[in-house]
């Protein structure tokens, strides 16, 4: 109950002195560069696995030529300069506080991954099937220690973090995780 009031009140912060402005700056933005909507939405995998659409800034023009399940190094031809900019301080995630507001998320929380990803995850380490238990989250001890992960193989990597998470749950790991994050974002390591 205290982790999902934080989620709520630290959601409604970001979204009334944060996302107020941003928002209309990153639509004109993005409409002017790519003459496309502003976000993004793609259905990733809850808790108890209930799938649901997670929210983000548009940062690639157009649409994959395949539908297959892609990971984002197999498209980084169609991230935009300004995509690049936006993901490299994390702005594209921005939306996602929305997401904790409908409780689809938490701020602290394993990455929601695809079906198609997270049956390959569960192939190799069975145990991160457990990580369901939780609301996935904006950012997790896995983004922080480990990062975006492009290949099968590193997302496996990033969850020993997030299993490590689950093992260690607490508001202070929360709070210590959202204080590592903001540090990642102010200087722009993201990819």
């Amino acid at each position: 109950m205290i982790k999902r009031i934080f989620d709520l009140v630290f959601s409604l912060f970001v979204i009334i002195f944060i996302l107020s402005w941003l928002i209309p700056i990153i639509i004109i933005i993005t409409f002017i560069s790519t003459g496309e909507r502003p976000f993004y939405f793609q259905q990733r995998l809850g808790k108890k696995g209930i799938p649901f659409n997670i929210y983000k800034f548009r940062s690639m023009k157009g649409k994959p030529l395949i539908n297959d399940p892609l990971l984002s190094i197999e498209e980084s031809h169609r991230i935009t300069n300004f995509g690049k900019f936006l993901r490299k301080y994390r702005i594209d995630e921005f939306p996602q506080f929305m997401n904790v507001l409908k409780g689809e998320m938490s701020i602290v929380g394993p990455r929601p991954e695809r079906q198609f990803f997270l049956d390959q995850i569960i192939t190799f380490i069975p145990q991160y099937k457990e990580l369901q238990k939780l609301r996935p989250g904006i950012t997790s001890l896995g983004q922080i220690k480990y990062g975006y992960a492009d290949t099968i193989e590193q997302m496996k990597k990033r969850a020993r973090y997030d299993l490590l998470y689950l093992d260690n749950i607490s508001l202070w790991i929360d709070i210590k995780i959202i204080f590592a994050t903001l540090a990642v974002v102010f200087k722009g390591v993201g990819k």
